[in-house]
């Protein structure tokens, strides 16, 4: 499937970060209103925090979230560099939000271990209503990083196990491209001028994983004006 990309432009990161809010709450409230529940892949990253300390104060159903990872680094449950951890302090135990709606990947169990369980746990699941993504400055997403595997075969594994990855820790697990792209849609977070080579890469065309996402309503990018390259 060919990739539907919408850039919007934001002139700072404050205005991206309050616009995030806002469209994670729509995204929200219309699948609830549709489906009786929303289902959320999260993500990690400098940008994410600090969308994630705004979502405490939207208004939704928080009974109705079922909240997923796309990726987490192979390190204690506890650890300060878990994806899991950092959304649960800013976020998830602030809010009315059951445990038992809360499915973080146990990567503390290893990478082959790891991605073997969560793979089992979204065995069944239908597509997720929302991923939230980051774009890294060599156009990886989640922990698909370029000259890997991407998992874009969809007779592979719905969880990839992942070595030697470009930046530290270097063993993770990650959510294949193709369970990522099973979904309504896709929202990238993208802050910061080191990000600009990677979104040029991206919008000129570039076999980049970024560009391996294909969610069934596209992909919006919400990019901070000192990282976009062209006209949006």
């Amino acid at each position: 499937m060919k990739q539907a990309v919408r850039w919007h432009v934001y002139p700072a990161a404050g205005e991206l970060y309050l616009a995030a809010a806002e469209s994670i709450a729509r995204a929200a409230n219309r699948a609830i209103e549709e489906g009786g529940e929303f289902s959320v892949v999260l993500t990690g990253g400098n940008t994410a925090r600090e969308v994630y300390r705004l979502l405490p104060r939207i208004d939704t159903d928080w009974s109705a979230w079922r909240v997923f990872w796309g990726d987490e680094r192979c390190v204690p449950r506890d650890h300060p560099e878990r994806n899991s951890l950092m959304a649960r302090e800013l976020w998830l135990d602030r809010v009315p939000l059951e445990w038992r709606h809360i499915f973080p990947i146990p990567a503390e169990l290893g990478p082959d271990r790891g991605a073997e369980e969560y793979a089992a746990l979204l065995q069944g699941r239908d597509e997720f209503d929302l991923v939230l993504l980051g774009l890294g400055e060599d156009g990886h997403a989640a922990s698909l990083f370029p000259g890997r595997d991407w998992g874009r075969d969809k007779k592979g594994p719905a969880a990839l196990p992942v070595r030697d990855a470009p930046k530290a820790p270097p063993e993770r697990v990650s959510l294949s491209a193709w369970r990522l792209s099973l979904a309504m849609r896709a929202m990238f977070l993208v802050t910061g001028e080191g990000k600009r080579g990677a979104v040029a890469a991206w919008r000129g065309g570039e076999n980049i994983p970024a560009a391996a996402i294909t969610p069934l309503e596209g992909v919006d990018v919400l990019v901070e004006k000192a990282c976009f390259v062209g006209e949006a």
